[in-house]
């Protein structure tokens, strides 16, 4: 199964799913931002890197081009599944058309509890004694679509924004490769019985 992946940010993500690749490979890297450090991660891992920079406002005919541009990238790379890294976007029906049902993302809540920006945050503010992550399909709403897998972890005593994050960010590198391994397990499968 070939796997292209939107990221705007550092990468971690990003490096767990082409180190943690079993039964998929990663293929192409698409970041909305040029100075991402996640490109260098790209390159450093070999992985084709570009940039499709979100044009400035929100007209829609911007929206729906900026789209399909990230799209063609992924289309050439003869990606099967899209897996979202950290992408700071959300993709519209201009996007999601191509991909139906085939783009993954991962968020630092157990979904639906927190949806959106500082989850960690969020989960602080709201006295919670459990949090993680969740691995789900993208659909049109935020941080919505089937959940695919989960991870527990337990919200500390003292536990800041940031400790809290960079203990979920343990269980999120390593619930995401797993859990595209078995999406990729039950393509071959599904191939297989045809």
């Amino acid at each position: 199964m070939r796997v292209g992946v939107l990221a705007s940010g550092r990468g971690s993500n990003f490096e767990a799913l082409v180190t943690g690749a079993r039964t998929y490979e990663v293929v192409v890297l698409v970041s909305n931002r040029p100075n991402a450090p996640v490109l260098e991660r790209a390159h450093r891992l070999s992985v084709p890197a570009y940039v499709v920079p979100q044009a400035a406002g929100a007209a829609a005919a911007a929206r729906n081009a900026w789209e399909e541009e990230l799209a063609q990238r992924l289309i050439a790379a003869s990606v099967h599944w899209v897996a979202l890294a950290g992408f700071d976007r959300l993709l519209g029906p201009t996007f999601l058309a191509k991909f139906p049902d085939r783009i993954v993302n991962v968020h630092p809540s157990l979904l639906p509890a927190f949806p959106g920006r500082n989850a960690q945050a969020q989960a602080l503010a709201h006295g919670v004694k459990i949090t993680g992550c969740t691995v789900h399909r993208v659909d049109e709403y935020q941080d919505h679509g089937p959940i695919l897998a989960q991870a527990a972890v337990p919200v500390l005593d003292g536990d800041t924004a940031e400790t809290l994050a960079a203990r979920i960010l343990v269980e999120e590198l390593k619930l995401y490769p797993a859990t595209l391994n078995s999406l990729s397990q039950l393509l071959r499968m599904s191939l297989s019985s045809q």
